[in-house]
Formats: C-alpha cells, sequence, structure tokens
C-alpha cells in the first residue's frame, strides 16, 4: 500500500513539473530505484537479469555530491566534481550487459569517476580493478566503495592508458571515458574472446563492442552515438605528438 501510494506521488509531481528528487526521503530510494531500473533501463531494450538486479540494489544516490543528491535518478548525467560526470543510468545499465561476462570473471574499468559503475559490476559478482587519473576524486571513490562493503573493487589512481598490466589478462575492460582512439596497452591486456566497452572519439563519440581474436585483432560493433568526458593523460599526449 505504501509503495502504491508513493508511486501516485511521485506522478503527481511529474505531472507538476516539480523534481521528484526534491521530495525524497532516504526510506524512499529503494522505491525509486526499482521505477528507474524498470522505465529508464528495462523498458529500454536491457534485459540481462543481473544487471537490472544490481541496479536496483545500489545506493546510486550515495555515489552522488550533496548539492546533486536530488538528481541522483534522474534520465541524466550528474556532475560529481572536477570536471566529471556520473553517466545517467541507462548508461550504466547498458555498458555493464554489453561486457557479457559471468561471476567471478576480471573486470578493469578506466576512469573510475565516483565509483558507482565499480559497484554495479562488484553486485554482479565480478572482480573489478578500476583506475582514476584525477587524485581527489579516486580517494573519494575508494574511500565510498569502502564503506559501503564493495570489498571485490580494487581502485588506483593513476593514468589509466597504460592499464594495470600486473593484473593482466582481464575478461573485460570498460572505458567510462573517451580516448580519441583505442590505446595498444589496453588491447594487449584483454584476453582472447573477450570484450572491451568504449567510448571512442572527440566531441560525439561512438560506443562500440570489441571482441578480442585469436589472432590479437579486434572484431568491432558500433552501439550508438554517446557523449563521455575525454579521456585524459598518455591517450592525449600521444595524440598531440602525432605529425
Amino acid at each position: 500500500m505504501r509503495a502504491r501510494i508513493f508511486r501516485r506521488l511521485l506522478a503527481l509531481l511529474a505531472v507538476s513539473g516539480l523534481a521528484v528528487g526534491v521530495c525524497i526521503a532516504a526510506e524512499d530510494y529503494s522505491e525509486v530505484r526499482r521505477q528507474m531500473v524498470l522505465e529508464q533501463i528495462q523498458q529500454r531494450g536491457v534485459s540481462d537479469t543481473r544487471v537490472l538486479a544490481a541496479m536496483r540494489r545500489v545506493p546510486r544516490h550515495l555515489f552522488v555530491p550533496d548539492p546533486e543528491r536530488r538528481l541522483a535518478y534522474s534520465d541524466e548525467p550528474v556532475r560529481i566534481g572536477w570536471g566529471q560526470t556520473i553517466s545517467q543510468p541507462y548508461i550504466v545499465g547498458l555498458m555493464s550487459s554489453l561486457l557479457e561476462v559471468g561471476p567471478g570473471a576480471k573486470v578493469l574499468e578506466i576512469g573510475t569517476g565516483s565509483g558507482y559503475q565499480a559497484a554495479v559490476l562488484s553486485q554482479m559478482g565480478l572482480r573489478v580493478y578500476t583506475m582514476e587519473i584525477i587524485e581527489p576524486l579516486g580517494k573519494q571513490a575508494r574511500s565510498t566503495l569502502s564503506r559501503l562493503g564493495y570489498r571485490s573493487v580494487q581502485v588506483r589512481i593513476g593514468d589509466g592508458y597504460k592499464g594495470w598490466p600486473e593484473q593482466a589478462p582481464f575478461d573485460a575492460i570498460l572505458l567510462t571515458a573517451a580516448p580519441p582512439r583505442v590505446p595498444e596497452p589496453l588491447i594487449r591486456q584483454l584476453k582472447v574472446g573477450g570484450r572491451m566497452v568504449l567510448p571512442v572519439g572527440e566531441y560525439w563519440q561512438d560506443l562500440q563492442v570489441l571482441t578480442k581474436q585469436a589472432d590479437g585483432s579486434l572484431e568491432k560493433k558500433s552501439i550508438a552515438p554517446v557523449r563521455f568526458v575525454p579521456m585524459t593523460g598518455e591517450v592525449r599526449e600521444g595524440r598531440l605528438r602525432k605529425p
């Protein structure tokens, strides 16, 4: 009964044009997450049950700074400081499902951000190694993940261009920042048959799934046009050195 009343309240707020998050009490976030997964993710075609279950459980609002918390479950990216954003829920769900890996798989994430994507992957039963180039953001994410009990996530502060070679090979690699081209070190650290999910390009990017073949080549599949923050560090420096 309480959940039904709350859904009606959300509908009234939507009709009146008010931001839903403004009136959400802490105990009601579980219902908002359920609605987020149903309306923003499942109804758009993401059907991986592990992804959906994980996103119903991970408290997204705890990965968003207080000033932006009212927007945590909205259908849009949210600012997390240092010029970075947390991707909209649908993109997180889509990219997680595109990895197509089972429980226990080892995944490298480039671009920890607030730690939300890593938390979703951890909730799916994956072993997550995540890298963040912005030191204060990486430390903040590490603290949040530790406080919330995501023990299968390891955070490294540093440039993700060269990956995490001592933990390679990885069953899958996911980039949440866009390089102008696919970093070669990451290709080498991907297992044969493994998938890399990443946005590639400049202002507008192409979300791609790259599958590593036995000869080391990549089979590419384009998914959708997207907009991510650019990958920084050596990948950009190398671009500037090109004639």
